[in-house]
C-alpha cells in the first residue's frame, strides 16, 4: 500500500465499505478490505477540510479519490520509453507497483528512483515475458498479490520487406506483442472479475488502424491487440473490469532504433514524449474509456480518412512513410 503520510485526510473514522465495518486511519485505503472503491461514510466524520455528513464524503475535495488514487500496478516493458513514464506517473499517485522487463539493472535503478521519491513499494520481476512460459511465470512471481491496474506496454517491432526478414524474429514479435499479452489478460482480467473490478490499458498503435507493408507482422500484431481488447471491453464490463486501448502515434524512445526505422518518414518529424503518451493513456484508463489516440492528427487521419481511401492508395502511402 502507498504510504499514509502522503495522503493524510482523516482523523480514525468508522467507514462502510460493502456492508464491511473498516476503520481509516489518516489515508482512505488503508481499510481492511484493500478495496478502494465504493466506500462511502457510516457516520459523520471530521475530514482536514471540515465535517463531512454521513454518506457525503464525495463532497470533501480531499476525499474524492476513488476515482483518481490507484493501489498496485503491474507494468510490462517497464525498463524504458514509455513503460517507464507509465511506473512513475503511477508511482507519482502513490501507487505500488509490480514492474517487469529482461533488463534487470534497469528495473533495479527504476525501483530505488520510485522508492526514495514517492515512498512507494515496487517489486521486480525480470524476465522474457515473450520467452515460452514468460507470462505464466511473471503470473507465478505475483503470488496471488491483487493487482488492480494491468498495462501490457511490452513489445516490439520490425523494419524490412517480410520475407527478407529472420522469421524466428517475427514470430518472437507475435509471441511478446499478442500472446503474452493475451495470457496476461487471461490470468490478472479473471482476478479482477472475482476480486469485484480492476483496470486493464493495453498499448496499441495506430498501426492497428491500416495494413503496414515493410512492417506488415508489428502492425498485424496492433490489430489484433486493438481488436482484442475491445471485444474484451465489453465481455468484462458487467465485471467491473474495464479495458482501455492506447492507440499512439509515433513516441521518441529507444523503439525506432530497436525496430530499424531510423530515417523513414514516419519517425523523421518526431512524436511524442513517452511522459505525455503514458499520462494520456493512464488518465483515459482511469476514465474507463474503450480506444484513445493521443495525437489529434493521427485521431482524424485514422477516424475520417484513411477508411475511405481506396486499398491501394492506402497501401503505397504507407509504405511510402517506411520506405528508406
Amino acid at each position: 500500500m502507498a504510504r499514509a503520510a502522503q495522503n493524510a485526510l482523516y482523523t480514525d473514522t468508522t467507514l462502510t465499505f460493502r456492508n464491511v465495518s473498516v476503520t481509516a486511519v489518516y489515508d482512505i485505503y488503508t481499510i481492511s478490505s484493500g478495496k478502494p472503491l465504493d466506500w462511502s461514510c457510516a457516520a459523520t466524520c471530521q475530514c482536514l477540510t471540515g465535517t463531512v455528513s454521513a454518506g457525503s464524503c464525495r463532497t470533501c475535495p480531499l476525499t474524492y479519490q476513488e476515482n483518481t488514487m490507484p493501489n498496485t500496478a503491474l507494468i510490462t516493458g517497464a525498463s524504458a520509453g514509455i513503460g517507464r513514464a507509465f511506473a512513475t506517473y503511477h508511482a507519482r499517485k502513490g501507487g505500488d507497483l509490480i514492474i517487469t522487463a529482461r533488463r534487470a539493472d534497469e528495473l533495479d535503478a527504476l525501483k530505488a528512483e520510485l522508492e526514495k521519491d514517492h515512498e512507494v513499494s515496487v517489486t521486480t520481476v525480470p524476465l522474457d515475458l515473450g520467452a515460452t512460459g514468460g507470462a505464466q511465470k511473471l503470473y507465478d512471481a505475483i503470488n496471488g498479490q491483487r493487482i488492480d491496474i494491468l498495462i501490457n506496454n511490452a513489445g516490439f517491432g520490425g523494419h524490412g520487406n517480410f520475407i527478407e526478414r529472420d522469421l524466428d524474429t517475427d514470430l518472437a514479435m507475435i509471441d511478446l506483442n499478442v500472446k503474452a499479452l493475451v495470457s496476461l489478460c487471461h490470468m490478472i482480467g479473471r482476478d479482477m472479475a472475482a476480486q469485484g473490478g480492476g483496470k486493464i490499458l493495453n498499448i496499441s498503435s495506430t498501426a492497428a488502424s491500416m495494413p503496414g507493408p515493410l512492417q506488415a507482422t508489428y502492425f498485424a500484431t496492433k490489430a489484433y491487440v486493438s481488436s482484442f481488447s475491445l471485444a474484451l471491453a465489453e465481455e468484462l464490463k458487467d465485471k467491473k473490469v474495464t479495458v482501455t486501448v492506447l492507440e499512439p502515434g509515433f513516441v521518441e524512445t529507444e523503439f525506432a532504433a530497436v525496430a530499424d526505422l531510423e530515417g523513414i518518414p514516419l519517425t523523421s518529424s518526431g512524436g511524442a514524449t513517452p511522459a505525455a503518451v503514458a499520462k494520456f493513456g493512464y488518465d483515459a484508463m482511469r476514465r474507463g474509456e474503450l480506444l484513445v489516440i493521443n495525437d489529434t492528427k493521427l485521431r482524424f487521419l485514422t477516424g475520417w480518412v484513411m477508411p475511405f481511401l481506396p486499398r491501394k492508395m492506402l497501401l503505397g502511402m504507407v509504405r511510402k512513410m517506411q520506405t528508406k
